[in-house]
């Protein structure tokens, strides 16, 4: 007798490898949708912002600034408040201080940071006020923190001091990183200034030592989504997008598109100095926890990389 060799291929896998399979596929999207709920709503959270607390502060300051000076100066939103990227509680509130005033005008930067903290001092005693080396920071006990960034008009534009000396700047443009900001953040979904938010939430939970700038990490936003077509669109994605690009990117100087100096990132030195390189482990490190709370679907250990 002869036979024609049919038969059946043995299943690769068995019936409960298969369920095994199935349940871990649920468990990770249950997870996949847990991390992400819990993102958005802490960005719900720290997306908060005192509006009428701030506009009340801003008015104390104006008038205290304005008080016995000939001429006048005014307020104008800067930093990350103009950019959309303030972050209640962590983010300082940045005012650029236009200044039209001739004695003012030809002061030094110290002399005029000087003269802005003795005002405020007058009109509000038992504040806080510090000079530091660009602006004059107010404490006030809501918790509220605003810095005052001296500007002297010129023929061409506005002038700030610089971080490095005794001098003013070349004439600053503000609106320019603002307006590629924007466009970075249209171009993703509006989810830019969201991660940016929750990237400074990370942050500040870092010792003091490791931590960036404000500004360095909205530089570093605006690199790592320039070109992401292929980035995932969840925060959850794009958090980890952020890290990963940015682990590399902070060992060389960003360029500073505001005229304010060369570079956004001064404060870290040279490409590859040992605060870049410091900041690139620290990059790596908030990495591996997240690869850790991924590979055992524990959101708890997300919420401990956002500090909670």
């Amino acid at each position: 007798m002869g036979g024609s060799g049919g038969g059946y291929s043995v299943p690769s896998k068995t019936l409960g490898e298969l369920e095994k399979e199935r349940m871990d596929r649920i468990d990770k999207e249950k997870f996949e949708a847990d991390v992400n709920k819990y993102i958005k709503e802490l960005f719900a959270e720290i997306n908060n912002r005192d509006t009428e607390g701030i506009n009340r502060h801003l008015q104390t300051l104006h008038n205290a600034l304005n008080k016995d000076i000939e001429g006048f100066v005014d307020l104008k939103f800067g930093g990350s408040v103009v950019k959309n990227t303030y972050l209640n509680g962590l983010s300082d509130v940045d005012m650029l201080v236009l200044i039209n005033n001739h004695r003012l005008a030809s002061a030094t930067p110290d002399e005029v940071l000087k003269s802005f903290r003795n005002q405020v001092k007058k009109r509000l005693p038992n504040t806080e006020v510090k000079i530091g080396a660009l602006a004059v920071t107010v404490k006030f006990s809501s918790g509220h923190e605003i810095q005052l960034l001296p500007s002297i008009k010129t023929e061409t534009g506005y002038k700030i001091a610089r971080s490095d000396e005794n001098r003013w700047s070349n004439v600053i443009k503000p609106h320019k990183f603002a307006e590629k900001l924007t466009a970075v953040n249209q171009a993703n979904g509006n989810k830019v200034v969201p991660v940016i938010k929750l990237m400074k939430k990370v942050n500040s939970c870092l010792p003091s030592h490791k931590q960036l700038s404000g500004y360095h990490i909205e530089s570093l936003a605006i690199d790592a989504f320039k070109r992401s077509e292929s980035v995932s669109r969840t925060y959850k994605e794009m958090v980890g997008h952020f890290c990963r690009h940015a682990e590399k990117a902070v060992l060389k100087p960003i360029a500073d598109s505001t005229g304010q100096s060369v570079h956004a990132d001064n404060y870290l030195g040279a490409a590859n100095s040992v605060d870049r390189q410091r900041a690139s482990t620290t990059f790596k490190q908030i990495l591996k926890k997240m690869e850790s709370a991924n590979s055992t679907n524990s959101l708890a250990s997300w919420k401990r990389i956002f500090g909670e």
